[in-house]
This record gives C-alpha cells, structure tokens and sequence, in this order.
C-alpha cells in the first residue's frame, strides 16, 4: 500500500511504547511532510542518540561522558544513594527538586517470570559503590509486583551493611503505577514519607 521506505519507516515508530499502527503511519506521513531541514535535523537527533549516549561508569545513569552530571556534581549529598529501575524514574524524581543525593540504575527490574534475574540487573556496581560513608539507600523500585520483588532482594542483599539505614519510598505512589507517570506533588510526598525497611 505504501512505499517501501514509508512501510519501514512506519514499522520502525511502532517499535516505540504504545504506538500501533495507526498511529505509527500518522507519525510516518508527518515526517513525509516535513520539510526537509527538520528531517535532517531528526536524523541528526537520532545519530546523536546512536552515537553519544552511555552509561555512566558510576551510577549507570544516561550520559555523553564517562559520568553522568549527578555523580559529578560536588554539592550533592554523597552519603544517600536512591536506586530506581530505570533513567526516567530519575528523571521524574530530579523534578521534584526534593531530592539532592546520588542514584543507582537498575535499568530493569527482577522478574522470574519474564527470566530476569537480580544478575541481569545492574546491582553488583550498587553493592560496590557503597562505603563506610553511605548512611541510606532509598530504594525507589516502581510499586508493582516486579519492583516490589526487587525492593525486597535489595532489602535482603543491603542487610550486610550494618551502618546502612534502608528506605523504600512510601504514601502517594499507587500500587501497579510507574514512577515517570507520577506527578511531582505525588513524588514529592512519596519520598518525604519514606519508611525504614
């Protein structure tokens, strides 16, 4: 029906979260119809991306260096580590502006049923990270069945470190919900009621 580069172009945007084809073939003809400055300018994002982005040999959070711009910050509180599922959950807590400590990326979430184990995640640079000047971990794991397993796992793991207070974010975040689709006001009252594990 359409041209070969349009089918694969429309085959390529439904490989994006929630997008069927519908949708996928307006957001093809939209780039169709684009003038010709603005497709190259979306090439040149999408190379960039290619190109650029790593992860940060500390924290595993996005970056175009060898670390991201938290774990290079002096001023922020080097002593609390929030560990999140994914870069976005960081984001959306960054947000909230309620927050000045470091992160952890797990990129991920342990899931038996899907075949995630804790050793597909990225834990083992968590548990070296930590020091005698860590005082807390938040664990920040989405409340859903899989981010709850995992909270638990961290849990268990973190109990080794006998000076470490572990917290897990608490009131506001809805059971089954993410944390990128929270507001901030919900976030911000999730962390300030965080409780001791």
């Amino acid at each position: 029906m359409y041209p070969l580069s349009i089918e694969k172009l429309i085959e390529c945007f439904k490989m994006l979260p929630s997008v069927g084809q519908k949708t996928a073939e307006r957001y093809a003809m939209a780039v169709v119809e684009m003038p010709k400055e603005n497709i190259a300018e979306f090439i040149h994002a999408l190379n960039a991306v290619d190109k650029e982005i790593k992860k940060c040999s500390i924290c595993g959070n996005l970056c175009e260096k060898e670390h991201c711009a938290i774990c290079d910050d002096p001023t922020r509180d080097r002593q609390t580590i929030c560990v999140v599922q994914q870069p976005k959950d960081l984001i959306a807590i960054e947000k909230t502006k309620s927050y000045n400590g470091l992160y952890h990326v797990l990129y991920g979430a342990i899931s038996p049923m899907k075949g995630v184990l804790p050793e597909d995640l990225n834990m083992d640079t968590l548990f070296n990270r930590i020091d005698e000047n860590t005082k807390e971990v938040i664990i920040a794991t989405n409340p859903t069945m899989e981010g709850d397993t995992t909270a638990l796992y961290l849990n268990k793991m973190l109990k080794k470190y006998p000076n470490l207070t572990v917290t897990r974010l608490a009131n506001g975040l809805p059971m089954g919900g993410n944390l990128d689709y929270a507001d901030e006001i919900t976030l911000m009252r999730a962390f300030t009621g965080r409780v001791k594990q």
